[in-house]
């Protein structure tokens, strides 16, 4: 399913995944008459969901974890290593290299 348009839906995307949610629940528990061309027969398929591939503000409709701010980062929680820059009016997040290994490029370069 994808959600095409100048705005995203927001808090109202339960508008658009109802009817998907709705169909998956009733393919799980009921599943769908099916014809098989290669064994000629029919079967009942079932179906289920095993992932979603979103964007980071998708993620915070789905999930409600607010994405921006003090404690953006959904893995640290309330312990993400965010400051706020005041001029810019905006967090600046500097310590998420900490999750890479000592060898890692990205772990020894520096910025001017």
């Amino acid at each position: 399913m994808l959600i095409d348009g100048p705005k995203s839906p927001g808090q109202r995307i339960d508008v658009y995944l109802q009817p998907l949610i709705e169909e998956l629940l009733e393919l799980w528990n009921h599943g769908l008459l099916t014809f098989d061309a290669s064994s000629n027969q029919m079967f009942k398929l079932h179906t289920s969901l095993l992932w979603t591939i979103n964007g980071f503000p998708a993620y915070a409709m789905l999930s409600g974890w607010s994405t921006r701010g003090e404690f953006a980062c959904p893995i640290c929680g309330d312990k993400t290593p965010s400051q706020w820059l005041k001029h810019c009016r905006k967090h600046c997040y500097m310590g998420h290299r900490r999750f890479l290994s000592a060898n890692q490029n990205f772990v020894r370069t520096r910025f001017p």
